[in-house]
């Protein structure tokens, strides 16, 4: 049996056990005449603390309580229940959900979510009861992130076990979803991550040939990295020793992108190793504006709103999050990595990347 078949058997295993555990204690109430209540951990900004063993910020001690016997706490309790229920049935039978499924066998059930946001929130917080993230019960969001480079895959998912797969086969890249994400890695000759926020810009650089110029494996995020793809980046960098390169737009959105795959989420820092403490923010940064002359816009009145939010972030108190963030104030302006193609498609790759790649390695 491999490592990743071992692993999963039992991660099944202690979710049915912590599921079967939260089910007694619902019924326990009940059968000694107490209203059931359940405190949950507060996923805010506020509640965050950064663990120097984990290297990630996780979730401190304040909680919320939901209890029966307030009426309002009724129904996301009823809500909530469901949700594990569901879990269970997913994990005995052996099938997966998407969030999106999950909404709508919970409508045809008779469960009454007002839309899918009320029903991923009563997920996460089945998450956070049970101290495992919800691909560990097979509901998985719907995939956006994809990869390319020179690495051989084995899959370890029934149905397709056993079977291999060279990642550099498809120039718009192998969809990270749960099967690539648990495969076993065979042969890698890549020395380097670049993790990638645009779809443009992961598109040049394999047009330009990126990942044999600087033998990388290229990762596109779509914005922010769905866990998926930060699980696969973790496990790239644990278990292959390669180091990470994250490249963003230069607005407060793309800081944060960078910031949550290196220090982990406010809204997910319950769920540990999906973050990457050593991958390197490597731009654009907010000075590079300036120093490369790039075609910017004005910040609105949103973006300065989230960059005073960020400024308040503990995961922002340390350069080069705070310096960056300063510059924002100095410029009033925002750019994307699109912007280096007003010196021409190639620049991005032959000139920007070498420059930032030997400053940062000067560091």
């Amino acid at each position: 049996m491999s490592r990743q078949i071992y692993k999963a058997d039992r991660v099944k295993r202690s979710v049915l056990t912590r599921l079967k555990r939260l089910g007694e204690i619902v019924v326990s109430d009940i059968e000694n005449g107490k209203f059931p209540e359940l405190r949950i951990p507060a996923r805010t900004t506020r509640n965050i603390i950064y663990d120097e063993d984990l290297r990630q910020y996780v979730l401190g001690s304040r909680k919320i309580e939901r209890t029966t016997k307030n009426i309002r706490h009724l129904r996301p309790f009823a809500q909530l229940l469901w949700i594990a229920t569901f879990a269970k049935q997913l994990l005995k039978t052996g099938k997966s959900s998407t969030l999106r499924d999950t909404y709508y066998v919970a409508i045809g059930e008779g469960i009454d979510f007002d839309d899918q946001n009320e029903s991923d929130e009563m997920i996460m917080q089945l998450e956070c009861l049970l101290d495992h993230p919800r691909e560990d019960f097979h509901i998985f969001p719907e995939e956006r992130a994809s990869i390319y480079g020179d690495l051989i895959i084995e899959y370890t998912v029934p149905g397709f076990r056993g079977k291999r797969v060279d990642l550099s086969a498809h120039p718009d890249g192998f969809a990270i979803g749960p099967a690539l994400t648990t495969a076993e890695f065979v042969k890698c000759n890549a020395e380097l991550v670049f993790v990638i926020e645009k779809g443009a810009v992961f598109s040049r650089f394999v047009e330009e040939g990126a990942d044999k110029k600087y033998k990388a494996i290229l990762i596109h995020t779509a914005g922010q990295s769905p866990r998926n793809c930060r699980k696969l980046i973790r496990r790239l960098h644990d278990e292959l020793n390669l180091p990470i390169y994250v490249f963003t737009d230069a607005d407060p959105y793309g800081v944060h992108i960078a910031s949550v795959l290196i220090h982990g989420s406010a809204l997910s820092a319950h769920i540990k190793g999906i973050n990457v403490p050593d991958a390197v923010w490597a731009g654009v940064w907010p000075s590079d504006i300036r120093r490369y002359r790039l075609p910017s816009m004005k910040l609105t009145d949103r973006d300065l709103k989230r960059i005073k939010e960020l400024e308040v972030d503990p995961r922002y108190q340390i350069d080069p999050w705070k310096r960056e963030l300063k510059e924002f104030w100095k410029i009033k302006r925002k750019a994307e990595l699109e912007a280096f193609s007003r010196y021409g498609l190639d620049f991005i790759v032959k000139e920007f990347l070498p420059e930032r790649l030997a400053e940062l390695q000067k560091r």
